[in-house]
């Protein structure tokens, strides 16, 4: 199967294409710097550092997960226009350039994420939720996806996926919180109640490949493990797995001192159902954060 993929050298598309090439599938990675992404993925796979038409004719499949990371940096004004157009005007290139194929790709899986939502309390929410809190987090991806969906036809399907925080210990958020959480000065964030969506790397990978493979699931797809923990309890279960103790708290005001209005992002969260996955029989291999931390910290 031809494979077009964006954002291949990323934390989730290194994964995925790691998999893909396992069963023999021909990939093609779109990337910036090609001498640099070579050195992150397998042999084999093709690099490209530009799109043409050729690029997307005869590609079965089209995975989107080109994007600035949303919390690498404070967000200023330039940040915010990054973060925005790193996903919309690629989007908009790949809907175009299929909305003109000759043979169109048979599925176009394009990213977003839960930030979708925006903050919400503790009610539980599936894809069939629309009363979105207005702020930056959903206006990006409010665009993304309206601009994903335009490549919807009789000949290509299209699904978004709203991803939630992806565990993985090489990167990401658990990345972030291995460091203090092993010296044993890890805690909670402020009042610790915020949600936290999560999903196990695997978990993410093997979910990409179920949509890819099932017809039936089109538009908008959470990707999140079942179980949303607060982020007390994550603290806890991360802290517990170490064998460290959870007794620190970020006040709220630290935060928002460091990074501004990005603290919005540790403060707030959403309590997310994958309801789709769920729906059509996929199986999670790691249920429980229980389960995905003891996994992944075995891998340190």
């Amino acid at each position: 199967m031809n494979i077009l993929i964006t954002g291949g050298s990323g934390l989730i598309g290194q994964h995925l294409i790691s998999s893909l090439i396992q069963t023999k599938n021909h990939i093609t990675v779109l990337t910036r710097d090609s001498v640099k992404s070579a050195r992150k993925l397998p042999i084999g796979v093709n690099l490209i550092e530009s799109l043409s038409q050729k690029n997307v004719d005869n590609h079965e499949v089209i995975i989107n997960l080109a994007g600035e990371p949303i919390a690498e940096k404070r967000w200023s004004k330039t940040q915010k226009q990054k973060i925005c157009h790193s996903r919309w005007h690629i989007t908009t290139q790949l809907v175009e350039l299929i909305k003109n194929a000759n043979t169109p790709p048979k599925v176009f899986i394009s990213g977003s994420a839960i930030g979708m939502y925006g903050r919400q309390d503790h009610k539980k929410i599936d894809e069939n939720f629309t009363d979105f809190h207005q702020e930056f987090t959903h206006d990006v991806c409010n665009m993304w996806e309206k601009t994903a969906l335009e490549a919807t036809s009789a000949t290509t399907r299209v699904a978004v996926i709203r991803t939630g925080i992806v565990l993985d210990p090489n990167g990401g958020a658990l990345a972030k919180m291995l460091p203090p959480f092993k010296l044993g000065i890890g805690g909670k964030i402020a009042s610790g109640q915020q949600f936290m969506s999560w999903i196990h790397i695997e978990d993410m990978v093997a979910a990409i490949l179920h949509i890819m493979n099932t017809q039936t699931l089109v538009g908008a797809i959470n990707i999140t493990s079942e179980h949303a923990v607060s982020n007390q309890e994550f603290s806890k279960t991360l802290a517990r797995t170490l064998n460290r103790p959870s007794v620190f708290t970020t006040p709220s005001f630290m935060l928002k001192v460091l990074f501004g209005e990005m603290t919005d992002l540790l403060l707030f969260g959403q309590n997310v159902i994958p309801q789709k996955l769920v729906n059509t029989g996929f199986t999670f291999k790691y249920p429980t954060l229980d389960a995905a931390l003891n996994n992944l910290i075995k891998q340190q």
